[in-house]
């Protein structure tokens, strides 16, 4: 089994922790960056607005895996209290990053990530997927954290469209890794939506328990990964003597 040329990781949960973030707080930010940019509403119908757009988005998000953006139903619970604008408009995409401060500042790497990066990114092709609707706050989160120079693809569903367990954004991280599925590793801790979806292309997998994902919710799921570990900093050993011998 010498044959591994990438290791493919999700990001939060599996090399990151959120911690100290409230998504209310994440919200009354946006609401007052809307007020800001010149919008006249109050606060609890915008909520309630955004909350039904939200909802709405969350259908396709999850059942038919296409991702949306954050900007796509800001604009539209703006629309359904009267105003018209689009998912464009400059002031929306302010609001966006305003409402993302917080949690791109609650992002912390998990015990031991950098290390293995650092080592891997010497033997193997290194990618990352990410199921997250705002792409500008992944691509940030790997500058601030200091591991964006150990991947050599970077996929985020805001950008690709589609979002894991669906098999093309697999098959996408791929293609970009220069690697085959029976040549890859992924790791992440979503039984479903990271061991299901990479399975479903051909590769092997590693479940790793986070804040998210239990061991309790791996066995509830039904999915066999190809090897289970405690966390990041057991992870590198059981690697080798797994996949490597």
């Amino acid at each position: 089994m010498k044959n591994i040329k990438a290791v493919i990781f999700d990001f939060i949960g599996t090399l990151t922790n959120v911690r100290n973030y409230s998504l209310e707080d994440s919200k009354m930010k946006l609401y007052r960056s809307i007020v800001e940019a010149g919008f006249d509403v109050d606060a609890a119908n915008f909520l309630d607005a955004y909350r039904k757009a939200h909802e709405k988005y969350r259908i396709i998000r999850y059942q038919h895996l296409k991702e949306v953006t954050n900007a796509v139903w800001i604009s539209e619970a703006l629309n359904l209290l009267g105003f018209k604008t689009v998912p464009e408009d400059p002031r929306i995409k302010t609001a966006v990053n305003i409402f993302f401060e917080d949690y791109l500042n609650s992002l912390e790497l998990r015990p031991c990530v950098k290390k293995m990066l650092k080592e891997f990114s010497t033997k193997y092709k290194l990618g990352l997927v990410s199921n997250f609707t705002y792409a500008p706050v992944i691509y940030a989160s790997l500058r601030k954290l200091g591991i964006s120079q150990f991947f050599n693809a970077v996929l985020v569903s805001d950008d690709v469209g589609w979002r894991k367990p669906n098999i093309k954004i697999f098959e996408e991280a791929l293609k970009r890794v220069g690697a085959l599925a029976k040549e890859t590793i992924y790791v992440g801790d979503s039984p479903e939506e990271d061991i299901k979806g990479a399975k479903m292309v051909g590769m092997r997998t590693v479940f790793i328990p986070s804040q998210f994902y239990s061991l309790e919710n791996l066995q509830e799921s039904s999915q066999k990964p190809d090897l289970i570990t405690e966390d990041i900093c057991t992870f590198r050993k059981q690697f080798y003597e797994k996949f490597i011998g």
